[in-house]
């Protein structure tokens, strides 16, 4: 019998190295999931986060080419916009807001002052501007602003710290230690703060303070402090004695610590003395209630009991006659 033998049909060989090719590009494919699982469990993100990284770069090469098609149109504002719109739509604006630092301070008031940047998109926050304003807050010392990619504004704070209580005519101020005013308080919650008074008192914070530091163990004893006439101290403790001090910051802190020597040898402060005035400098007055009428009365009772006794000897005398 005769046979047809087709042209163009696949040799043994031929087939043989299909069968090959096919094999390799099956053992390549398993290699390289193999290879992409290894990258992905050493890499400390997930496969999620992973895509949204490669979104983010491809939007990052189309907003850089719509912005640079935009700048050789020259219309860069429409560029910032399409950025802009690209970035928010990718997810990257502001959604979340993480403040860190607030302990003592109105934490509503960082909302009131970020709240105008929700929704916004992360490339158009003027961070130096937000930083700015939340400078502007009484209690804020300092702040810092941040982005935390892709929907996070981080604020950090450092507050200021209470240190004394400024009296003014109609309320009580609470101040830090530089005399920056932070916000009004009432009396019950000044309770047990050092107060200051006197015209420009704010501004010599840090004056009292050094003086202070002069006499270490009178210090947590000082009520009140008044700057008088702009020119000196008055101390009042907490026995309510008061220490008049003269002018000039060495003279004033040497008058105090020899005061707190005297204090410490002769215990002044609880005794009976009301005030104390070391505004002479080589001597100390002090001023003892009642203790005018004592020296009142006496010198009445000894000019009384000299007339007593002129009266009998003149009496005596006219006996004798």
């Amino acid at each position: 019998m005769a046979q047809t033998i087709k042209r163009g049909g696949k040799g043994v060989r031929r087939a043989a190295a299909a069968r090959t090719t096919q094999r390799k590009v099956q053992t390549a494919r398993k290699q390289t999931g193999s290879l992409f699982d290894s990258v992905m469990a050493w890499m400390p993100f997930s496969e999620e986060t992973l895509h949204r990284i490669v979104m983010a770069l491809i939007l990052a090469v189309a907003a850089a080419i719509v912005w640079t098609v935009a700048m050789m149109a020259g219309i860069p504002a429409l560029a910032s916009e399409q950025a802009a719109l690209i970035a928010s739509d990718a997810g990257f604006k502001v959604s979340h807001l993480e403040v860190r630092g607030v302990n003592r301070m109105n934490e509503q008031k960082i909302y009131e002052k970020i709240l105008g940047q929700n929704d916004r998109a992360m490339t158009t926050l003027d961070l130096s501007a937000l930083r700015e304003e939340l400078n502007g807050i009484s209690w804020v010392k300092d702040a810092r602003v941040s982005r935390k990619l892709p929907d996070t504004l981080v604020i950090d704070i450092v507050e200021r710290s209470p240190h004394a209580v400024l009296r003014k005519p109609d309320r009580l101020m609470l101040i830090d230690d530089t005399g920056a005013e932070l916000e009004t308080v009432k009396p019950d919650r000044a309770k047990g703060m050092l107060v200051l008074t006197g015209l420009g008192v704010g501004k010599r914070v840090q004056d009292l303070s050094h003086l202070l530091d002069a006499a270490p163990a009178l210090k947590p004893q000082v009520a009140e402090a008044e700057w008088v006439g702009n020119r000196r101290w008055n101390l009042t403790f907490k026995t309510g004695q008061v220490l008049a001090l003269p002018e000039g910051d060495e003279k004033s802190a040497g008058a105090l610590l020899s005061f707190a020597r005297m204090d410490g040898v002769n215990r002044l402060l609880g005794g009976k003395v009301a005030a104390f005035d070391m505004r002479a400098g080589d001597r100390i007055y002090m001023r003892v209630p009642g203790h005018a009428e004592e020296q009142a009365e006496a010198k009445r009772a000894a000019a009384a009991a000299k007339a007593e006794a002129k009266r009998i000897a003149a009496a005596a005398r006219a006996d004798e006659g």
